[in-house]
Formats: structure tokens, C-alpha cells, sequence
């Protein structure tokens, strides 16, 4: 049996079970025979492409969900295992924890500025907003024209469809916590 094949399998079973389906209701949903999807359940079968864009759309999920690893429940996140973005000259450093993923509305990044750090973030879509904490220094948070200053242990959200800017006026890092939360 090939991989892939007993992924689909494992994914079509654990799919049809947290749905609570029977073999005999999936074939009803999917045009896929009850014979054929045991066969697949059970890896004794590769199916076509097409019948796995059947199964999915009876199950209404994303092809790609029969064919992925399940993520996992709980996910640990190193710093040292991300590779920052960096601008400014090296002086601001992105790391990103959580990027935005199918079904998720938002993202997760860390931060870290060095003294006298700007970065100009040009404005996201629509209705996006932005959550910040300070955990370390300080910053200047600037939108739509007005400054707002945003010490350790302070946090400030604010929509980030407009062009808006973080300076670090002091001198030492800021470490900041960044959520990022799209509309709809």
C-alpha cells in the first residue's frame, strides 16, 4: 500500500467518524458506492482523483484535506526554529508563530525592535485590525496621523487598514506580541 493511499484512507475514516456517517449515508452524499469507499477506508483501494474531488465535496471538505496529515491538537512554536523577516537594516525582526491558515481569521507574530527601529506597514485589507502587547520597551504606535505611545505591559488594537508605522523611541529592545485579525 502507498502512502498516499493510507493517508486517504486514515483521513476518510477519521472524517466519516467525527461526522458520524455511515458507509451507507457517505455513499448517498459522495456517488461514491458503499463497496468502494470500504475498500478505500481500509486502503485496500486507490481511487482516482476524481472520486477523491467526489468524496470531498460530499463531505464538504477541501480535496487537499483528504490528502494532508492531520495537524495536530497541540502545536509547539520555538523562536529559534523560525526565521525572522527582518527590516530596517536588522534593527526590526519579525517572527512568525502562526501565519494565517484555511478556516483561521487570524495570525500570530512576535517582534522585536531595536532602539531607534522603524518599520512602515502599508495598510492590510478591509476591516483587518491589530492587536498589540508590549512585553519589553516601548513604542510608538502611528495611525491615520495620530501617535500613540504603548509602554511594557500596555497593549493597544487598532485597524490596521491604513498605512501605519512602530518606532521605538528609546534604546533598548522592544519585544512585542502581534495578533493580526482579518474580516470576514
Amino acid at each position: 500500500m502507498e502512502d498516499l493511499t493510507l493517508l486517504i484512507a486514515q483521513n476518510l475514516k477519521r472524517i466519516r467518524e467525527e461526522k458520524k456517517l455511515s458507509l451507507d449515508k457517505l455513499a448517498e452524499l459522495t456517488g461514491v458506492s458503499k463497496s468502494m469507499l470500504g475498500q478505500i477506508e481500509r486502503g485496500e483501494s486507490s481511487p482516482t482523483v476524481a472520486t477523491v474531488w467526489k468524496i470531498s465535496n460530499g463531505l464538504k471538505v477541501s480535496f487537499t484535506t483528504l490528502l494532508s496529515s492531520p495537524q495536530s491538537d497541540t502545536i509547539v512554536v520555538r523562536q529559534v526554529d523560525i526565521g525572522p523577516l527582518i527590516e530596517d537594516n536588522g534593527k526590526y525582526r519579525l517572527y512568525p508563530f502562526f501565519p494565517i491558515e484555511e478556516g483561521r481569521r487570524f495570525e500570530v507574530y512576535a517582534f522585536e525592535i531595536d532602539g531607534g527601529g522603524l518599520l512602515n506597514a502599508e495598510a492590510h485589507p478591509e476591516g483587518t485590525q491589530e492587536f498589540l502587547t508590549v512585553f519589553a520597551g516601548q513604542l510608538v504606535v502611528s495611525v491615520s496621523g495620530q501617535e500613540y505611545r504603548v509602554c511594557e505591559g500596555d497593549a493597544i488594537r487598532f485597524r490596521a487598514d491604513r498605512a501605519h508605522s512602530y518606532l521605538n523611541p528609546g534604546a533598548a529592545p522592544a519585544k512585542v506580541s502581534l495578533v493580526i485579525q482579518y474580516s470576514p
